[in-house]
């Protein structure tokens, strides 16, 4: 399924050319003056304030993006209990994720949007639903049996409400990453899985070579790469991506400020810039956009970046 039922396929487009991602979604629901402050972050707002979701889509969309990722990365069945929320309704939350992010492509398309836009399922790992910043460790204690129980269940839900792909996003771990490979099989539906990094190994020191090299036989996955790391850790990432799995690879780092788990707060400066995205596209970027703090306005500079080979 497509935003746009004459577009081609992801993985088609992919094989072509370059595709812009979004930018961070809870950043531009807190510009537009929405509180994240809870363990549930953004997919608290598909409860509460659905039409904001939306409209934070949308904004990407017309800024240039032509991939939404959906408000699904801290969304779980466990996450949502906490809350006092049940199964079914947390499935149903889920399932409006992705209808969402369909409607802010519809709303795109009446504002003359005319390029292909698609919709990525986002599935946060594990340490997500923890909301203590251990997506940033890994090594929770789990063992990948436990993780793919754990992931399975709600990527079920994703892949039923028909989105593009799944964005199984800021993995941490190589285990979990096993875990998550396991878990997409039979869906249906394509992936793309994305570490997060620090250096030349994930943020559970897992050399990256190995690490990437776990989705290369993987049929389900049509991309991979990075996602939610320093702007810095990318073309080297990106690389090793491309020479180890030869698929495209898929690029979305931070704005390069640091977040501080026991604040809640983003700390230090940006040193992400839309001219850096022309090399990682050189190295073998082909899904290139921006995670936590990047906004409207970079995307918009990263389209025309890749539009036109420079900043």
């Amino acid at each position: 399924m497509t935003g746009n039922a004459c577009s081609p396929g992801l993985a088609a487009a992919l094989a072509a050319g370059t595709v812009v991602l979004d930018g961070g979604l809870s950043n531009q629901l807190e510009s537009a003056g929405h509180d994240l402050s809870d363990a549930l972050w953004s997919a608290r707002l598909l409860a509460e304030r659905p039409d904001a979701i939306t409209e934070a889509h949308l904004a990407y969309f017309l800024a240039g993006a032509s991939v939404a990722i959906t408000a699904s990365y801290q969304a779980t069945f466990e996450g949502f209990a906490q809350r006092g929320i049940g199964r079914a309704e947390a499935a149903r939350l889920l399932a409006l994720s992705v209808r969402l992010a369909r409607e802010a492509a519809g709303r795109a398309r009446e504002a003359g949007v005319r390029r292909p836009l698609w919709v990525a399922a986002s599935a946060g790992p594990y340490g997500a639903m923890l909301a203590d910043g251990s997506e940033y460790r890994g090594r929770y204690g789990l063992g990948v049996a436990e993780l793919e129980r754990f992931h399975r269940p709600r990527l079920e839900v994703l892949a039923a409400a028909g989105p593009d792909v799944l964005a199984l996003e800021t993995v941490p771990d190589a285990d979990e990453a096993v875990a998550l490979l396991r878990a997409v099989r039979g869906l249906g539906v394509p992936a793309w899985l994305s570490y997060t990094v620090d250096g030349p190994r994930t943020r559970a020191g897992q050399p990256l070579e190995e690490a990437f090299a776990l989705a290369a036989e993987a049929d389900e996955v049509i991309a991979v790469g990075v996602n939610c790391c320093a702007p810095r850790d990318v073309g080297p990432a990106v690389e090793i991506a491309a020479r180890v799995t030869g698929k495209p690879v898929v690029a979305y780092p931070n704005s390069g400020e640091s977040w501080d788990a026991g604040a809640r707060a983003w700390d230090g400066r940006t040193t992400f810039g839309a001219g850096q995205v022309t090399a990682w596209r050189a190295r073998g970027a082909r899904l290139i956009g921006g995670c936590c703090r990047v906004g409207p306005e970079s995307i918009a500079s990263i389209a025309r970046a890749l539009e036109t080979g420079t900043a």
